[in-house]
C-alpha cells in the first residue's frame, strides 16, 4: 500500500494443550527456528522468540496486512504438524486453543526482546499462570476465568 506507513509490535503467548511441559531442552531452539520460517514466510518479522516447556512467547513487527489470528492459526498448526512428524515427544504434541497478544510502542522493544530472551530466568520466580493473569491485568483485557487455558495444578 503506497503511503501507508505503521509500526505495530505484537507479543504473542500461547501453551502447550493442558499445560504439559512437553517443550524438550534439546528440541525447542528447532522449534523456534521453525516458527521464525514460518513468520518470515508470512512477511513479518520476528523480533524475539523463546519460552519453556508448557508454553512460548515471541515478538514481531506487524505489518497492518497482516491478521493475526492467521498467522497464529498457521504458526500453531504447522508447528504442530513439524513437532509430531520429527517425533520430538513420544506423545501426541497440540498447543492449546487461542493466544494472548499484547502490543507495544517502539520505545519498548528492547524490554520486551529482553523479557522474552530472559524466560527461563524470569520464570524461576514466577509461574506461567501468574504471568498470564498479570499481562492480562496490565493490558487491561477483560476475560472471562473459565474460559482461560486449561490450567494443570
Amino acid at each position: 500500500m503506497a503511503n501507508s506507513y505503521s509500526k505495530i509490535y505484537i507479543q504473542i503467548v500461547f501453551a502447550v494443550r493442558n499445560r504439559e511441559a512437553m517443550i524438550g531442552v534439546d528440541w525447542e531452539e528447532r522449534l523456534f527456528q521453525y516458527i521464525t520460517g514460518i513468520v518470515q514466510n508470512k512477511e513479518q518479522k520476528m523480533l524475539a522468540i523463546n519460552g519453556m516447556k508448557d508454553h512460548i512467547h515471541f515478538f514481531i513487527g506487524m505489518k497492518p496486512t497482516c491478521c493475526l489470528s492467521d498467522l497464529i492459526r498457521e504458526v500453531k498448526k504447522a508447528s504442530n504438524e513439524f513437532i509430531n512428524e520429527q517425533k520430538f515427544t513420544k506423545f501426541k504434541f497440540q498447543w492449546q486453543e487461542g493466544f494472548g497478544a499484547f502490543s507495544y510502542s517502539n520505545s519498548d522493544i528492547s524490554k520486551v526482546i529482553k523479557y522474552i530472551m530472559n524466560q527461563k530466568e524470569h520464570h524461576k520466580k514466577k509461574a506461567f499462570r501468574e504471568e498470564y493473569l498479570e499481562f492480562l491485568k496490565v493490558f487491561d483485557v477483560d476475560y472471562n476465568e473459565k474460559y482461560l487455558f486449561d490450567w494443570v495444578e
